[in-house]
C-alpha cells in the first residue's frame, strides 16, 4: 500500500511541476497579441490561430456531400523564424488535409517562441472539429475562452538539457522526399515508360539518353505523387498500408530521411521443352535502404541473396560464361554463382552508391552498379547489360548541354587472362555530351576508352580529366595502351507522341578502307534506328516502339584480347556482342495499378564455329582477338556460323505496391534458335517458357540471348 502511495505522490508532484508557468519561456507571438499582458500571451496565440484557421478553411465539396461529421488533428510547430510548419495531420479524408496545408501556407512569419530569451523551435497539437461550427459554438458557449491547442514538444538548447535529446528523435510526417531527391530512379523498361512522354515533350531542356536520370531531373515534368497517389489503395490497418501504399519502414524529419524495404524477386516457371528437371525458379530476398542527409546527399544499397534455375538455354549460356576458378556460371546481368542443389545456382549480389549535388549543375555518384547511354531499348554504347561494376560518375548541366563523365573499373575472368588465382582488372573511362540544338533536336558525342593494369600503372591518371580526347591519350601511352571507340546519338520529336532517334559506333576509322568498297575487317561500325509512339491512337498509356541495330564484325573486340569492350564475359554494350543485325518492335499499356507489355525481336547473327577444324574468329564473340580473323576483306554482317535468332514474349501484371514497384506478373517467352551449323556450343533449341512471379522491379532481366 507503501508503494502505491508513493507512486500516487510522485505522479501528482510531476503533473504539478508541468502545470506550472515557466516564466523563463515566451509563447509565439501575433502582431495582434504584442500589447496584450505577459499572463495572456499564450490565450491571445491560441484564440487567434484558431480564429484565422476558421476564417480561412473552406470544407471541400466531396466532404460536404457525403456529410461527413468528424474531426481534424493537426501537428505543427513554430519555428525559430516564427514560420508555421505543419508535421503530421489525421483526417479522414485527404481533401481535410490538403486544405489544411492550404490555410497554414496563408499564416504570416510571427515573433518566435523563446526560451531563456533564446529564440526555440515549438509544437502545438490542434483539433478542428467539422463542420466547423461545432468549433464556434464551443467556443461561444465557453466562459473562458481557451481554444484546445495543447503544447506538444518545446525544444529547449541543448546546453540546457542534453538528457532528453534521445527522446527528441521524432519523425515527422512522411511526404515522400525520394521524388525531389538525387536517388537514381531505378533502370526498370516499364517505370521509365512511365514518365518518357512528359520528359520528351517539344519545348523542354531534357536529356534523356544518360541513365539512370535522379528522381529531382525529372519530377519537375512528371508529379511522381501525384501518379503514385492515383493508385494508392484504401488502407487503415498499419499491415494493409505497408502491403499497399508504403515503404516498411519510412521515416523523415526536417534534416534528414530514409526508408528500409524488404524486396523479392519470386518466379516460378515450366520451360516444356526441359526433361532434367521439372520446373524452373528464382528465389530472391533483398533489403533495400535509401535516404538523404540535408537537401544535397543521398545514399542507396541494396543487397540480394539468389537462387535460381531457369530456362535450358538461359542455363547454357549463363555457363559458357563461366568464369575461372571452377564456378559453374554468370548469371547474366547478375554476378558469379555458384552451384546450388539440382542443376541452379546460388548467386549473391549488392549494389548502392552516394550522390551528392553541391548546386544546380554538378551531381557526383560514387557506387557499384550499372549505367546506359540511349534512348531505345538497346544501346550500342553503355548497357545495363553486364554485371555490376564499380564507378565514379560526373553530371554536369548548364545552358543546353548535359555532360556525363563515368570511370569505372571492369573484370576479365577468362583462365586465359586469369594471373595467380587473380581476375585480370581493366579500366574504362566515358564521356558523353547531349546537346539540344533545338526544342526538337538533340545531338549527342560519346567518347569511350578501355585499359588495363600492365606495367604496373593502374587506374591511368591522363583518363581523369573530363574534358580531353580519349583518341591523343591512346596515342601517346602506346598503341596497345588502350582501346579508344567514339559514338553519335540524336533525337528528333516530331510531335510530343513521336519521336525517333539513334546511335553509332566507330571502333576503328580507316578512310581508305571504310570508302574503298572492299568491306574491309577495319570496318568496325555500328549503328541504331528507333521510334517511339506515345499515348498512341490517343489511348492514354500505350506505348510504341520499334527499333533497328546492326554492328558489323570485330566491333568492340582488341588485337590484345583484354581490351575489349566487355566485363565478366558480358559486352558493356549490346548483350550480342557483335556481327548481328536485330529488328525489334514492343508494345506496353498501364491503366491504374495494372500493366502488360509485349516484345518481338528477330535477328541474324553470325557465330564462330569453335571446331578442332576451324578455329577462327568470326567476330562475333568480342572477346576473341581480332587477330585470329580468317580474311581481312569481304567481311559481313552474319559471317562464320550464320543463325536465325527469335524471341517474343508477353507479359502482364498487377502493381501490388506504387512505392517500392512490387508486382505481381505473369509472363511466357518464345524463342527459337536456328544455326547454319549444329556444333556443341550452338545448335537448333526451340524454347517455350511460361513464368508466374512476384517482383521488385528495380532493374531489367533481360532473357533475349
Amino acid at each position: 500500500m507503501k508503494n502505491y502511495l508513493f507512486l500516487l505522490f510522485l505522479l501528482s508532484a510531476i503533473i504539478s511541476k508541468s502545470q506550472a508557468q515557466d516564466n523563463s519561456q515566451r509563447f509565439p507571438e501575433f502582431l495582434q497579441c504584442t500589447e496584450v499582458d505577459f499572463a495572456n500571451k499564450e490565450a491571445c496565440f491560441k484564440n487567434t490561430l484558431t480564429e484565422f484557421v476558421l476564417n480561412n478553411y473552406e470544407i471541400p465539396l466531396e466532404v460536404t456531400r457525403e456529410n461527413y461529421s468528424g474531426e481534424i488533428i493537426v501537428i505543427f510547430e513554430v519555428d525559430k523564424t516564427g514560420n508555421f510548419n505543419i508535421v503530421y495531420t489525421d483526417a479522414v479524408y485527404a481533401e481535410l488535409k490538403d486544405e489544411m496545408q492550404r490555410v497554414f501556407n496563408l499564416l504570416p512569419q510571427i515573433k518566435p517562441a523563446t526560451y531563456n530569451s533564446r529564440p526555440i523551435f515549438v509544437q502545438f497539437k490542434m483539433p478542428v472539429k467539422i463542420p466547423l461550427e461545432l468549433n464556434t459554438e464551443e467556443l461561444s458557449a465557453t466562459s473562458q475562452v481557451k481554444p484546445d491547442i495543447s503544447e506538444v514538444n518545446l525544444q529547449q538548447p541543448e546546453e540546457d538539457d542534453v538528457t532528453h535529446e534521445y527522446d527528441k528523435i521524432l519523425s515527422g510526417e512522411f511526404t515522400r522526399p525520394r521524388y525531389e531527391s538525387q536517388i537514381n530512379i531505378p533502370l526498370s523498361h516499364e517505370y521509365y515508360g512511365r514518365f518518357d512522354a512528359q520528359f520528351n515533350r517539344i519545348g523542354v531542356n531534357t536529356h534523356s539518353a544518360s541513365k539512370p536520370l535522379l528522381f529531382s531531373e525529372v519530377s519537375k515534368y512528371y508529379d511522381f505523387k501525384a501518379e503514385e497517389d492515383k493508385m494508392l489503395r484504401d488502407a487503415n490497418s498499419w499491415f494493409d498500408r505497408k502491403l499497399w501504399n508504403e515503404h516498411l519502414v519510412q521515416y523523415q524529419t526536417e534534416d534528414y530521411w530514409f526508408t528500409l524495404d524488404f524486396a523479392l524477386d519470386l518466379q516460378l516457371g515450366k520451360d516444356f521443352q526441359q526433361t532434367d528437371f521439372d520446373f524452373t525458379y528464382n528465389n530472391t530476398r533483398a533489403l533495400i535502404f535509401q535516404g538523404g542527409l540535408g537537401k544535397n546527399f543521398n545514399f542507396y544499397t541494396v543487397a540480394y541473396e539468389n537462387q535460381g534455375r531457369f530456362a535450358d538455354y538461359y542455363n547454357r549460356f549463363a555457363e559458357s560464361i563461366r568464369p575461372d576458378g571452377g564456378d559453374p556460371a554468370i548469371i547474366p546481368g547478375r554476378g558469379i554463382a555458384k552451384p546450388f542443389m539440382d542443376e541452379g545456382y546460388d548467386y549473391p549480389v549488392a549494389e548502392g552508391y552516394l550522390s551528392y549535388t553541391p548546386n544546380k549543375f554538378f551531381n557526383l555518384q560514387f557506387g557499384h552498379g550499372k549505367n546506359f547511354i540511349g534512348d531505345g531499348y538497346r544501346s550500342l554504347l553503355m548497357s545495363d547489360n553486364a554485371s555490376p561494376y564499380p564507378y565514379f560518375k560526373l553530371n554536369t548541366t548548364f545552358w543546353k548541354l548535359k555532360y556525363t563523365n563515368t570511370w569505372m573499373s571492369l573484370r576479365d575472368v577468362r583462365p586465359a587472362v586469369t594471373e595467380n588465382g587473380s581476375f585480370r582488372t581493366k579500366y574504362m573511362a566515358n564521356h558523353y555530351l547531349s546537346y539540344n540544338v533545338t526544342k526538337r533536336l538533340n545531338i549527342g558525342l560519346f567518347e569511350s576508352v578501355v585499359w588495363e593494369n600492365d606495367n604496373n600503372r593502374g587506374f591511368d591518371l591522363n583518363y581523369l580529366n573530363p574534358v580531353i580526347f580519349y583518341r591523343s591519350i591512346e596515342f601517346s601511352t602506346g598503341a596497345r595502351g588502350g582501346n579508344a571507340i567514339i559514338g553519335l546519338t540524336s533525337k528528333y520529336k516530331f510531335s510530343d507522341e513521336i519521336n525517333v532517334y539513334g546511335q553509332m559506333i566507330i571502333d576503328e576509322f580507316s578512310t581508305s578502307d571504310v570508302f574503298g568498297g572492299q568491306q574491309s575487317w577495319k570496318n568496325k561500325l555500328g549503328y541504331q534506328l528507333g521510334l517511339k509512339y506515345f499515348d498512341a491512337f490517343n489511348i492514354p498509356g500505350l506505348f510504341f516502339q520499334a527499333e533497328y541495330n546492326q554492328v558489323r564484325p570485330y566491333t568492340y573486340s582488341h588485337n590484345t584480347g583484354v581490351l575489349n569492350y566487355g566485363h565478366n564475359n558480358q559486352s558493356m554494350a549490346h548483350l550480342w556482342g557483335s556481327n548481328f543485325r536485330e529488328i525489334l518492335a514492343i508494345a506496353r499499356y498501364k491503366n491504374d495499378r495494372w500493366y502488360g507489355n509485349a516484345k518481338v525481336i528477330y535477328g541474324k547473327r553470325g557465330f564462330d564455329y569453335n571446331m578442332a577444324a576451324n578455329q577462327a574468329a568470326y567476330g562475333g564473340n568480342i572477346y576473341t582477338s581480332e587477330r585470329q580473323r580468317p580474311f581481312e576483306t569481304d567481311v559481313e554482317i552474319g559471317q562464320g556460323n550464320t543463325t536465325i535468332s527469335f524471341f517474343s514474349s508477353i507479359e502482364a501484371g498487377y502493381i501490388v505496391n506504387p512505392a517500392t514497384n512490387l508486382k505481381l506478373y505473369g509472363s511466357f517467352i518464345y524463342r527459337s534458335f536456328n544455326p547454319e551449323v549444329k556444333t556443341p556450343q550452338n545448335f537448333d533449341n526451340t524454347t517455350s517458357w511460361v513464368n508466374f512471379g512476384l517482383r521488385t522491379d528495380i532493374f531489367n532481366w533481360y532473357y533475349d540471348y
